[in-house]
């Protein structure tokens, strides 16, 4: 489903495309970044806790640990700069992890309980690509309030990513 080689660029995709929107959002009027808007999180540092906290959820079940959420929608960290240190922390994280895998590990099942405490099995693969895609999604959301502010939201699409960094190899074809 996933090789070793696109695991280590979507790994490095979502740290910069995180960065990308962390220092948008930092360039907005803080309270801007607090406002109360017509979203399920609430606010952008809502939305961008909640990736955080999906991102810690599903780093556990790569670890096969148990993460002590019971809630995806809760705020671990209310300043813009305290998130964004923790969110680097773990994208470093997931870096290390993919340049660590191999294909065998990226296709390796495992039991996981969802928030709701639903059972699911899937690949270790499968997880990553599922956090990262989450992540893309509601990078988006936060990407669209931008238009609220008004601002213009930053390009955080994969395919920038891959032009700006031909290293990738998905450059080539």
């Amino acid at each position: 489903m996933i090789n070793t080689q696109t695991a280590r660029i979507l790994s490095r995709y979502k740290s910069w495309a995180d960065t990308v929107l962390f220092d948008a959002t930092g360039a907005l009027a803080p309270e801007e970044v607090v406002k109360t808007r017509q979203t399920l999180f609430k606010t952008m540092i809502g939305t961008l806790n909640h990736n955080y906290v999906v991102d810690l959820i599903w780093k556990a079940h790569l670890e096969r640990k148990e993460h002590g959420f019971t809630t995806r929608s809760v705020v671990l960290h209310a300043e813009l700069s305290d998130l964004r240190r923790a969110q680097q922390d773990v994208n470093a994280w997931f870096e290390r992890w993919a340049d660590a895998q191999s294909d065998a590990s990226l296709a390796e099942e495992l039991t996981f309980a969802f928030i709701s405490g639903e059972r699911s099995t899937m690949s270790r693969g499968a997880m990553f690509m599922h956090l990262v895609n989450h992540a893309s999604y509601h990078r988006g959301w936060v990407c669209e309030m931008f238009f609220e502010v008004p601002a213009r939201p930053p390009t955080t699409d994969l395919p920038v990513f891959i032009a700006a960094h031909p290293e990738s190899g998905f450059s080539r074809a």
